[in-house]
């Protein structure tokens, strides 16, 4: 394993997609109750880790072993949230939240995608650099979802009944630091795994190296 790659091989990847889609499940779903719903940070993770490509290549959403990453977790949210509403008895199409603003949630959970796909692209290993990009492309990635998942609804949702500039400005700031906090802490999370990995793996790569020759 160099230093720039991922301390997750290709044939665990899929474990990775595994694991990422049932933090999903198990927080969108409230299952866990007061655990706080880890879709946004589990969208930035896959970017980084599932994303086609090799840290310093060009960042898309199709390509590669995982091309199918994205769209499959994209369908896994949207099959939650149908669970979830069937399960209070109500009509998904019908429901608030399901409007043809909720359609935009594809765009804003690719701009996380991309966040974690910009952040592997620049990847070299674990330095204050990597720290540093890790804390500015989660908190720009999140803004933008925020951004486009919260405008599309205040602009286009018919629950929003009056709309004004100022209205919606006022509705930005009512909800966006608990979104990004609750982004925040999950990534910081993964991140923390992530060294831990990393240096368990180097730990272990230069115990083998210095087996003797009769262990081999």
């Amino acid at each position: 394993m160099t230093e720039t790659a991922s301390p997750l091989a290709k044939d665990l990847r899929l474990g990775l997609f595994l694991l990422l889609g049932l933090v999903m499940v198990a927080t969108r779903s409230h299952h866990f109750g007061p655990l706080p719903d880890a879709s946004w940070a589990m969208f930035f993770i896959a970017g980084f880790y599932l994303s086609p490509g090799k840290p310093q290549q060009p960042v898309t959403l199709a390509g590669g072993a995982f091309r199918w990453a994205f769209p499959l977790l994209m369908v896994l949210a949207i099959a939650v949230d149908y669970a979830v509403i069937s399960a209070q008895g109500l009509d998904f199409w019908s429901h608030y939240c399901v409007s043809p603003a909720y359609w935009f949630l594809v765009p804003s959970y690719a701009v996380l995608w991309f966040g974690g796909a910009w952040l592997r692209a620049r990847y070299r290993g674990l330095h204050a650099r990597e720290g540093a990009l890790l804390v500015a492309s989660a908190i720009v990635a999140a803004s933008a979802c925020y951004l486009v998942s919260n405008g599309s609804f205040y602009w286009i949702s018919p629950s929003v009944p009056v709309r004004s500039f100022g209205g919606w400005v006022a509705n930005l700031g009512d909800w966006y630091l608990p979104f990004m906090q609750t982004t925040l802490v999950y990534v910081g999370i993964a991140a923390a795994l992530h060294v831990g990995a990393t240096l368990a793996l180097r730990a272990l790569g230069g115990a083998a190296q210095r087996s003797p020759q009769s262990h081999r």
